[in-house]
C-alpha cells in the first residue's frame, strides 16, 4: 500500500477536545438520555435569536441581490460603520486602512498569527484560553504558556508575563475570556500595556516589535459592576502594537452569520488582508451590507443589548447561586461570580471520591465522565483549554440554557454528589 503520510502539520495537529466531548454527549442523547448540555460556546437560536431588525436587513440585502464577491478587505460601508460603532462605544478611532473584515474572528486570528510569528519565535499566552495552542502550532512558534490562577480569576497578570517578554513576537490575550467569563481589571491591563510599551522601546528600529493580540469578541457582554477595558483607551501608544479581534458573533448571538473585524496598525492589517485574500475567508456580501446598516441603529442595538444581556445574566446568576448553596451544604464545588461573556467558571473537586458501586474517581477525566453519566451534566474541563489535566475547574456555557431547566439541573447534580463517599 502507498504511504498515507502527510505534512508534518497535518500529522501533528491536535483535534478539538470540545468536539471529542461533544461526540460523547451526542452518543448519550442518541441512547435516549436527557443531557443538560452546557458545553456549547454558541447560542440556541430558538432561545437567543439574532435581533429581528438585523434579520430583516439580511433578508433585504439578499432581495437586493447583494450576492457577488465583496472586496477582500471588506466593503467600505461596513468599515465606516465599524469605525463609528467602536468610536462611540469604546472611544477609540480607526481609519479604513486599519480595519479588516472577515468571516468571523477565527480567520482574523489565524491571519494575525501568520503575519507576525515566524517559526521558532516565542508566543506568550495564558491557559485556560481558547485555541492559542493550536494557532502557535500552525505557525511553528514556541509556546510560552502561563497557567493562570484562581486568585486572579484565571486572568494572566503582568508579573506572570514580565519574565517572558524578551525576544517574544506575540502576546495573545482575551478579555472577557473564553472559557472563564472573567475580565481584566483596569489596573492589571494598564500594567501589561506598560510592559509591552517598555519592551518595544528597548528594541532596535530594525527589530520586530512585540505585538499584542487582543481578542475582545465578548466585550459587549458584561454584567453587574464589570467594565470592559481595552489597551488603546488605557494607553494610546498601544495602538502601534495592538491587533483587536472583534465582530458580531457573540454581541448579537450571530455566530452563524460570520462577520468579524480586526483593527490594528495599517501595515499589519495590509499583510493580514493579503493572507486572508488567499484563504478567501471574507464575510458574505449580503451579511456585510446588513451589518453595516444595523450597527448604527443605536437605539435598536441598545434595546437589544439590554434584553439580551439581562437574559444571559439571569441564567449565570441563578446557576452561580445554586453552586454557592451546594458549597454551603458541604459539597466540594465552587464558582466564580459572573462577570462577562456567556460562561460561568465552576469547580467540581471529586477526585478520590467513591461511587455507590465502590469505584474510585481516580482523576479529573473520570470525574467529568461521572458528571455526564450520573448528573447528566455536560461541561467542559479547563484541560480542554490547555490547563493541567488535573485541574478541577470547568467552563459552563449558558448559550443554550433553558431557564426552566436550571433548578432541575442543580437538583440532579446534588443527587449525584450525595451518592459519593
Amino acid at each position: 500500500m502507498p504511504s498515507s503520510k502527510l505534512s508534518k502539520l497535518a500529522e501533528t495537529l491536535i483535534g478539538s477536545e470540545i468536539v471529542k466531548l461533544g461526540a460523547d454527549i451526542k452518543a448519550k442523547m442518541a441512547e435516549g438520555n436527557k443531557i443538560y448540555n452546557f458545553t456549547i460556546g454558541d447560542f440556541d437560536s430558538s432561545i437567543f435569536p439574532i435581533p429581528q431588525k438585523f434579520e430583516n436587513e439580511i433578508v433585504d440585502a439578499y432581495k437586493k441581490h447583494h450576492t457577488t464577491y465583496p472586496p477582500a478587505d471588506g466593503i467600505l460601508e461596513l468599515k465606516n460603520a465599524v469605525a463609528e460603532f467602536i468610536q462611540k462605544r469604546e472611544g477609540i478611532t480607526f481609519d479604513n486602512n486599519e480595519i479588516l473584515i472577515a468571516a468571523g474572528g477565527r480567520p482574523l486570528i489565524y491571519a494575525a498569527y501568520r503575519a507576525i510569528v515566524d517559526k521558532g519565535e516565542k508566543v506568550i499566552y495564558a491557559v485556560p484560553s481558547w485555541n492559542n495552542n493550536h494557532y502557535v502550532h500552525f505557525t511553528e512558534g514556541e509556546h510560552i504558556l502561563i497557567e493562570s490562577k484562581r486568585e486572579n480569576n484565571f486572568m494572566p497578570t503582568a508579573d506572570e508575563i514580565r519574565p517572558h517578554l524578551k525576544g517574544t513576537s506575540l502576546l495573545a490575550l482575551c478579555s472577557p475570556l473564553n472559557p472563564t467569563g472573567t475580565s481584566f481589571s483596569k489596573e492589571e491591563l494598564e500594567a501589561i500595556c506598560d510592559l509591552v510599551i517598555a519592551e518595544n522601546e528597548q528594541r532596535e528600529d530594525n527589530e520586530k516589535k512585540l505585538y499584542l493580540l487582543y481578542d475582545q469578541i465578548y466585550w459587549t457582554l458584561t454584567y453587574g459592576t464589570t467594565q470592559h477595558y481595552n489597551p488603546v483607551s488605557l494607553r494610546p501608544q498601544m495602538k502601534n502594537y495592538t491587533i483587536f479581534i472583534d465582530g458580531i458573533s457573540k454581541a448579537f448571538a450571530a455566530t452563524g452569520v460570520r462577520v468579524g473585524w480586526a483593527m490594528g496598525p495599517a501595515n499589519l492589517i495590509s499583510k493580514m488582508n493579503a493572507i486572508n485574500s488567499h484563504l478567501g475567508a471574507w464575510a458574505p456580501m449580503a451579511e456585510q451590507k446588513a451589518t453595516a446598516n444595523f450597527l448604527l441603529q443605536t437605539s435598536t442595538v441598545d434595546a437589544y443589548f439590554n434584553h439580551f444581556k439581562g437574559e444571559i445574566a439571569e441564567r449565570l446568576q441563578r446557576i452561580y447561586d445554586g453552586f454557592q448553596q451546594l458549597k454551603a451544604a458541604g459539597f466540594l464545588v465552587d464558582a466564580i461570580a459572573p462577570q462577562a461573556a456567556i460562561y460561568l467558571t465552576i469547580q467540581i473537586n471529586l477526585t478520590g471520591k467513591k461511587t455507590l458501586e465502590g469505584k474510585k474517581l481516580d482523576d479529573q477525566t473520570e470525574v467529568t465522565q461521572y458528571l455526564l453519566n450520573e448528573a447528566k451534566l455536560a461541561i467542559v474541563p479547563f484541560a480542554a483549554f490547555g490547563a493541567s489535566a488535573n485541574s478541577n475547574w470547568y467552563r459552563l456555557s449558558v448559550g443554550t440554557c433553558k431557564k426552566e431547566e436550571i433548578d432541575e439541573m442543580l437538583g440532579k447534580l446534588r443527587e449525584s454528589l450525595e451518592q459519593l463517599t
